[in-house]
């Protein structure tokens, strides 16, 4: 008897490869996450004269504080993660793939030049 090709009824990548999954969010959590978050608080308490310069994050800054911020970066971490979920439910690699690894891309480019800002401006 040959194996079904039908993908609902594979389990899920997540359930399948529990480490990978857990390796790819925690990056993403790291860096995207906390990384982003502390270099931004940092930033914006060490460096006053130079404002955020993402408009959407400028405006949850103004309006909500520093929960804005933590709000709006948790709301783009559970989309993306929502979609992972969705991706490795279908198993569609790339809807499972690329949500953390973007989020961890732009989490260390976000990282990284927050704290390049501190440093050139000190």
């Amino acid at each position: 008897m040959s194996r079904s090709r039908d993908r609902t009824r594979r389990h899920p990548a997540y359930l399948r490869r529990p480490e990978e999954f857990y390796t790819l969010w925690i990056a993403a959590t790291s860096t995207y996450g906390v990384g982003d978050i502390v270099s931004t608080i940092a930033f914006l308490a060490y460096v006053p004269e130079i404002e955020e310069a993402n408009p959407i994050v400028a405006l949850a800054l103004d309006s909500f504080g520093l929960a804005g911020l933590v709000g709006l970066k948790i709301a783009v971490y559970l989309v993306m993660l929502w979609i992972s979920v969705l991706g490795a439910r279908d198993g569609d690699g790339l809807l499972y793939y690329f949500p953390p690894v973007l989020l961890t891309i732009v989490g260390l480019y976000l990282t990284g030049s927050n704290v390049w800002l501190m440093w050139i401006a000190t």
